[in-house]
């Protein structure tokens, strides 16, 4: 069993790491989805490999063999948000990356306004100003499932629960902007604005 206090790694690292395309695809992920490091990307992609394994092998087998591990492995997916409720085991072949990193409490947190950008959405969560159904959650990672989602608030022990609170006036003035239109070259043909 080994020493239980020794961390297990909890993912598997890619066969070509160092490749430019697999480097480049998995910087795009860390800023899009606000991850600290690569570790926790890949933690998202073992998960995803071993559902697919689950899945594939499950194509393979009898009906009569595979109808309680399929609904299993379905009503898992379906709870967590990652598959929709009509889905069929095709659709978990068809899952990638982005589906279970669009299920993170972090990503949920910004995508429901909570905060400016992602990274600010993983500090706040992290501080303990984030919670779900009156829980307080300190971990970005977390996988949230459906029926979390729509509970997600402001914790009521944290200063930003305040509408005065300098983040939620600032989350306010943002929402009301316009989107900034993109300018032309200026007149001296380069960037545009003052030369120092």
């Amino acid at each position: 069993m080994g020493d239980p206090k020794k961390q297990r790694k909890k993912f598997d690292t890619p066969r070509f790491r160092w490749r430019k395309d697999v480097l480049q695809e998995e910087l795009k992920l860390l800023g899009q989805y606000g991850l600290r490091n690569k570790h926790e990307l890949w933690r998202h992609k073992t998960t995803l490999s071993k559902s697919r394994g689950i899945a594939r092998s499950l194509v393979s087998q009898t009906t009569e063999q595979r109808a309680k591990m399929e609904n299993e492995l379905l009503a898992q997916l379906k709870k967590k948000g990652i598959l929709q409720e009509t889905a069929v085991l095709d659709n978990v072949l068809d899952l990638t990356i982005e589906d279970i990193l669009e299920r993170r409490l972090q990503t949920i947190v910004f995508r429901k306004g909570l905060a400016r950008t992602t990274f600010q959405a993983r500090q706040i969560i992290t501080h303990g100003h984030i919670s779900i159904d009156g829980r307080r959650v300190t971990i970005p990672g977390y996988i949230v499932p459906k029926e979390e989602e729509p509970k997600i608030a402001y914790s009521a022990e944290s200063t930003i629960a305040n509408q005065e609170h300098a983040l939620r006036v600032g989350l306010s003035v943002v929402a009301k902007q316009p989107e900034p239109r993109q300018q032309g070259r200026g007149r001296r043909g380069g960037r545009g604005g003052r030369r120092f």
